[in-house]
């Protein structure tokens, strides 16, 4: 059964009081992909983490289509849950996110990423977890992604947002291969889970907090 986002937001009050998200604002990148005619649906494919806050996160923006929880980085033979928490085998928890461009842009998302998303200061763990699956980093499918990604990186760098620097990798998407069933909408079916209410749930709050026009519903 499906929890509703007044359900999510009841939970999310347990978690604003053990875990305290960025306090850094995050500026818009100065540098984003061009809207084409057309209103072609656009991919954009994330790791910054656990994917279930992720896909969570970006579910709820406006102008994203679908969120899907998966693996990237590695071999399709090996993108199986228990064998990728190992942490040998190339991939990375990613989510895969389908948009309307028209409606919200890569750097908009890119921005969310930094800013709510995950904590891209981190390597190779986010929260609780460790491990190279749960690395920061940016699969691009274009070069035109790839440009905007390595120079939202250095804007933020330069601008020393983080007191520490970004350590989010940026690498061309050899696939991308959908989680297991059980993995996908994950907090909407399990939103009074403890790693849940502790570790994403806030990030929801952030989200909006700092993005309120961006939300599908307010």
């Amino acid at each position: 059964m499906k929890h509703s986002l007044a359900t999510l937001t009841g939970f999310l009050a347990l978690a604003m009081a053990g875990c305290a998200m960025f306090a850094a604002e995050i500026p818009p990148p100065a540098v984003d992909v061009e809207t084409g005619a057309g209103g072609q649906p656009a991919v954009a494919v994330l790791s910054g983490g656990c994917f279930w806050g992720v896909e969570a996160v970006y579910e709820q923006v406006k102008g994203v289509i679908d969120v899907v929880s998966g693996y990237a980085g590695g071999s399709r033979e090996q993108a199986r849950y228990e064998v990728v928490g190992r942490g040998r085998t190339g991939h990375a928890e990613s989510v895969q996110i389908t948009y309307d461009p028209s409606k919200v842009s890569y750097g908009k998302l890119l921005q969310i990423f930094f800013a709510v998303a995950h904590d891209p200061t981190q390597l190779n763990r986010q929260g609780p977890d460790e491990g190279p699956q749960y690395r920061s980093a940016i699969f691009y499918t274009s070069a035109e992604q790839k440009r905007v990604e390595e120079a939202y990186i250095q804007q933020l760098n330069q601008a020393k947002v983080f007191k520490h620097p970004i350590v989010t990798k940026v690498s061309e998407l050899p696939a991308f291969y959908a989680a297991e069933d059980y993995h996908q909408d994950y907090i909407q079916h399990h939103p009074d889970n403890p790693y849940v209410i502790y570790n994403d749930l806030p990030k929801l709050g952030q989200l909006r907090k700092k993005f309120p026009d961006l939300l599908k519903h307010r």
